[in-house]
C-alpha cells in the first residue's frame, strides 16, 4: 500500500462512511464543508492506494446461519499460507496472525451444519501443519466494528446528519435474529459484488444481478433495512493512529457476565465484544495507541471489573483480511 497520510478531510470521510457506506459524495460534502468533488477525489485515492475501502458485509443471524470464532495453532513455516486460504473463503472474516506468528484468528459463518461440519471437523484438522483448533460458538455480540468509537471525529449534529433513514415502512430488523428470511441466486450475486465494493454503482450491481437498475437499488435497500446487509469500512487502525490491535479471551463468572460485556462493549478501545461457547466465554477485540496503552488498559480499566476469572491477550501481527475481501499482502 502507498504512504499515505489522512488529513482531516480524509479522517473525517471515514467517520462519514462509517456512519453509512453508500452517503452520497454531496451529504458528505455538506456535513465537512468541502466540495462533492473533494470528497470524491479523496475517496478515490484512499481506495486506490489500497488504504480504505467500502465493503458490504451479511448478517447471517438474519439468514439462519451461525457464526464462529476460530483458533488455530500452526507450524512456523505454514501460518502465513494457512491464514491466506482462510481469508480466500467467502464466509470468513477478521483473519489475523497473532502473537509469534504461529497462531491464527478468523470469524466465520456457516449456512448449515454441513458446512459447518466440513471446516470444523474435516478441513482444518486433517491440515498436517494445524497443530491445534479451537471453535467456539458467537452467542451474541454487544459490540461490533462498526460501532467502534477510535475514528470518531465528527460532531454528534455531523453524524445526525448522516445517519441513514429509516425503512420507509417504519419497520426495523428484529434484534434477536428471529424469523430468518430467505434469499435468492440473484441477491447472493448482489451481495458478492457489493462485499467486493459496497460503493459500486446500480449500473454495475444490474450487471452482476441480471436486475434493472431499479430492482437492484430496492434490492438492496429491502435488505440493508432487513438487517442482511451492512457496510463496513476497511481501513487498518494504524492509519488512524492506534498501532497496538489484540484480542482478548475472558472468562467471566456467569452472574457477572452481563454486566462485564456491556461495561467492556463501553470502552472507546473496543471494536468487538461477543459471548462464546468455550472455557472463555467473552471475546473482545482492542485497539490501542501504542503497547504502553494497551497496558494501561489491560492493567487498569479491564482489571478494575468485578468478575473476570482470567485473561488471556494477543497482539496482532498481522491482518489478512477484514471485513471485505483479502487484503494486499
Amino acid at each position: 500500500m502507498d504512504d499515505v497520510t489522512l488529513d482531516a478531510v480524509d479522517r473525517g470521510l471515514v467517520h462519514a462512511l462509517r456512519i453509512d457506506g453508500r452517503a452520497p459524495f454531496s451529504r458528505i460534502g455538506e456535513v465537512l464543508g468541502v466540495s462533492e468533488n473533494t470528497v470524491a477525489r479523496r475517496y478515490r485515492r484512499l481506495r486506490s492506494s489500497g488504504v480504505l475501502r467500502v465493503a458490504g458485509t451479511v448478517n447471517g443471524t438474519r439468514l439462519g446461519y451461525t457464526s464462529w470464532t476460530i483458533r488455530l495453532r500452526c507450524t512456523p513455516d505454514a501460518a502465513g499460507s494457512i491464514a491466506g486460504v482462510l481469508a480466500a473463503r467467502d464466509d470468513t472474516s477478521f483473519v489475523h496472525l497473532l502473537s509469534g506468528g504461529t497462531e491464527i484468528s478468523c470469524n466465520t459463518q456457516t449456512r448449515s451444519a454441513d458446512e459447518r461440519d466440513a471446516l470444523l471437523l474435516e478441513k482444518l484438522p486433517r491440515t498436517r501443519r494445524v497443530v491445534g483448533v479451537s471453535a467456539h460458538l458467537l452467542l451474541r455480540s454487544y459490540a461490533l466494528p462498526g460501532t467502534w468509537l477510535g475514528p470518531a471525529v465528527l460532531s454528534d449534529d455531523q453524524a445526525a446528519r448522516l445517519r441513514p433513514p429509516p425503512p420507509e415502512d417504519g419497520t426495523q430488523p428484529p434484534e434477536d435474529g428471529t424469523q430468518p428470511i430467505e434469499v435468492g441466486a440473484a441477491d447472493r450475486a448482489l451481495l458478492a459484488a457489493l462485499a467486493a465494493d459496497g460503493r459500486a454503482g446500480y449500473a454495475d450491481l444490474a450487471k452482476a444481478t441480471g436486475w434493472s437498475d431499479s430492482t437492484v437499488r430496492r434490492r438492496a435497500e429491502a435488505l440493508r433495512a432487513a438487517g442482511v446487509l451492512r457496510y463496513q469500512v476497511d481501513i487498518e487502525p494504524a492509519r488512524l493512529g492506534f498501532h497496538a490491535e489484540a484480542r482478548l479471551w475472558m472468562a467471566v463468572r456467569p452472574s457477572a457476565l452481563q454486566d462485564v460485556a456491556t461495561a467492556v462493549a463501553a470502552h472507546p478501545e473496543v471494536s468487538f465484544v461477543a459471548l462464546t461457547t468455550g472455557p472463555t466465554n467473552l471475546v473482545a477485540v482492542v485497539n490501542c495507541r501504542d503497547t504502553e496503552d494497551l497496558a494501561r488498559y489491560l492493567t487498569e480499566r479491564v482489571a478494575s471489573l468485578d468478575g473476570i476469572a482470567t485473561l488471556e491477550s494477543a497482539p496482532v501481527i498481522r491482518t489478512v483480511k477484514r471485513a471485505g475481501p483479502p487484503l494486499p499482502l
